[in-house]
Formats: structure tokens, C-alpha cells, sequence
């Protein structure tokens, strides 16, 4: 594939926007950052709606000026553009059932995850617009880059066109919420929910599984709880380095580091072939990810993600997460030096 196309302020016409009620479902740290930064990019008050069931949520929203309504039917006949900021387990409970039936033939449908529009799991109707204005940061970020004036990385994409006008929608809400000052680059539902599914699946657990089996190598050898929890993590060290990949280059930070460290690291990394890996990769993202086995399992498990103790089985994993000596190590270093964290 090649260089995917990338949109600026001068891309996006706000004025697609005039007079249309844009509401606002869910409230939590996406909903309130883009809420905000649409307010403050001149859409009027009075045209954007916040929808969210009557908790801590909906009274932030109402604490920050905006006018909320509890009952979903509702807001979904007066939207002309609805976003769906809820988490991703619920949203097809919500909008199927709440939304979908009440909502306008020709409204654009605005999702921050592909997840539910790649798997097919929302109902749309035929003459609306569906596209996706995912930013890349957390909403603290969001909002926080906007006060200051500057940009944030975001994704864009049209994935239902029945107005024939989907693009200009998305790229207006890029604009209002902040996106395209930095560039909101084009991609899709699938690009994005592959993206993200396989950091989760199959990077970051072997991530965690090799500082795992690092501490475990490296107690056996002789090293204390206090200092590998902090040689290894608690210091920040890992975050700095990140940073400093995002600022200078993934392979480029490395200059920042000892020669020893540099030359450690590089020489380390390029004799590792990979090959065990990428076929470790590649079954994860064919076999697990896009055939469908994963959405399928989790739509399963979705009703008890709401359960208390070990019934809901993400607490299960917790649970089970805890006998790590990992996990025990840090703990009893955190409960030692309590009053210095």
C-alpha cells in the first residue's frame, strides 16, 4: 500500500455543519474532549447534545454547560450527526436497540473504534452516512493539545456513503474537534481495528510476557525485588524511551542512550532472526483476528464483563495475573517504600 493521504485544516469546510444537532453518546474521556473542542472550534452550544444515562457522567457534562438528555429515543430523532462514544462491548446493545430505529435515514453515524462498524455488529440504514474520526490519543490529550493550539493524530475514514457527502462530514468533525491542524490521516475500519486488535493480542502480550520471564531469569540470578522493579519499569525509563522514539525515531533514540547500551541493542536485536515470530504474529492476525474466532469469543463474554468478582471473567485474569512473582514483587516493593511513591 502506499502513502495513505493525509488532511489539514484547509482540507475541511466547517460550514457543513451549520445548523446540524450533533449528539453526543457517552460522556467519558473521548466524549468530553471532543464535546469541548467542537464547542470551542464555533459549533453554537444549542446544537450539540449530550446523551447519557443519569450518572457522575451526565452531571460533568451538565457542570461544563452542555445540555443533556437521558432518554436515548430522543436524542436519536433530533440527530443530524450522532458519535458514538460509549465503550465497545455495549455499543450494539445501545445503538441497536435504542438508536438505530429512531435515528434520521440520512444521519452521519460518527464511531472513534472501527471494531463494531468492521465487524458488521451496528445496524445502519442504507441512505446514511458512516465514517470514522478515531483519534490517537486519550482524551485528556485531545483536549489538553486543543487548549494549547495544537493538533493531534487522528484517523479518518467513510465507510458508508449514502448521502454522497460522507467525506465532507468527516472532515468538518476532524476540524471542529482539532484533528486536521496536525493531519488526520486517511484509513479505514479495517486498518484501524487490525491495528489495534493485534498491539493488544499478540505485541503486547509477548511484551509482557518477556518482562515477565526477564524478572524471573534475573531474581533466580541474584537481583532484588527493589531494584529490577525499578531497573526495569517503576523509573519511567521505558516510558522516556518511548517518547523519545515518537520525537526522534524508533531506532534513532537510541542515540540518547550509553554507547554500551546502543551497541547492546543494536547488535542484540539483528541476530535475532524472528521467523518463530512472525509466524506466531501471522496466526494471531489471520487465524484469531480477521477470520472472526476473537469478536466471536468476546461477544460471548460481553454480558459478563458487567458481573462482580470472579464471574466476570476479565477479573478472572486479574486474579490469575496476580500469582506472577512479577506482580507479587512489585507489590511488596510498593507496600515497602509507600511513603517515597
Amino acid at each position: 500500500m502506499g502513502q495513505a493521504k493525509i488532511y489539514y485544516d484547509s482540507d475541511a469546510d466547517l460550514g457543513v455543519l451549520s445548523n446540524k444537532k450533533i449528539v453526543f453518546l457517552g460522556f467519558g474521556n473521548q466524549g468530553s474532549a471532543q464535546a469541548q473542542n467542537l464547542r470551542d472550534s464555533g459549533i453554537p452550544n444549542d446544537q450539540i447534545l449530550i446523551a447519557n444515562r443519569v450518572d457522575s457522567y451526565a452531571e460533568t457534562a451538565k457542570a461544563k454547560g452542555f445540555h443533556v438528555e437521558h432518554d436515548f429515543a430522543t436524542a436519536a430523532k433530533v440527530a443530524d450527526v450522532l458519535f458514538i462514544l460509549i465503550p465497545d462491548q455495549v455499543q450494539p446493545r445501545v445503538f441497536n436497540e435504542q438508536f438505530s430505529p429512531k435515528l434520521k435515514s440520512n444521519a452521519t453515524i460518527v464511531v472513534a473504534s472501527g471494531y463494531n462498524v468492521f465487524f458488521n455488529l451496528l445496524k445502519f440504514q442504507p441512505g446514511q452516512d458512516v465514517v470514522m474520526v478515531a483519534p490517537r490519543m486519550i482524551g485528556s490529550s485531545v483536549r489538553s493539545l486543543h487548549e494549547k493550539g495544537r493538533g493531534f493524530p487522528c484517523f479518518v475514514s467513510v465507510e458508508q456513503n449514502g448521502t454522497g457527502k460522507g467525506l465532507d462530514a468527516a472532515l468538518a468533525l476532524s476540524r471542529a474537534i482539532g484533528a486536521t491542524k496536525q493531519g488526520a490521516i486517511a484509513s479505514s475500519v479495517r486498518e484501524e481495528t487490525v491495528m489495534d486488535l493485534f498491539a493488544e493480542q499478540a505485541l503486547w502480550p509477548n511484551i509482557i510476557m518477556m518482562f515477565r520471564e526477564a524478572f524471573n531469569i534475573l531474581k533466580d540470578a541474584g537481583c532484588s525485588d527493589e531494584a529490577l522493579c525499578y531497573e526495569m519499569w517503576m523509573s519511567k525509563e521505558p516510558a522516556e524511551i518511548f517518547e523519545r522514539a515518537a520525537d526522534d525515531g524508533f531506532v534513532a533514540q537510541l542515540k540518547h542512550h550509553s554507547t554500551v547500551s546502543q551497541f547492546g541493542q543494536l547488535s542484540g536485536s539483528l541476530k535475532l532472526e524472528g521467523g518463530a515470530m512472525r509466524e506466531h504474529f501471522k496466526d494471531i492476525l489471520y487465524n484469531q483476528i480477521l477470520s472472526g474466532k476473537f469478536c466471536e469469543a468476546f461477544s460471548q463474554i460481553e454480558d459478563d464483563l458487567d458481573k462482580e468478582g470472579d464471574t466476570n471473567p476479565l477479573n478472572e485474569l486479574y486474579k490469575r495475573s496476580e500469582e506472577m512473582e512479577l506482580v507479587k514483587a512489585e507489590k511488596r516493593v510498593r507496600a515497602r517504600l509507600a511513603g517515597l511513591l
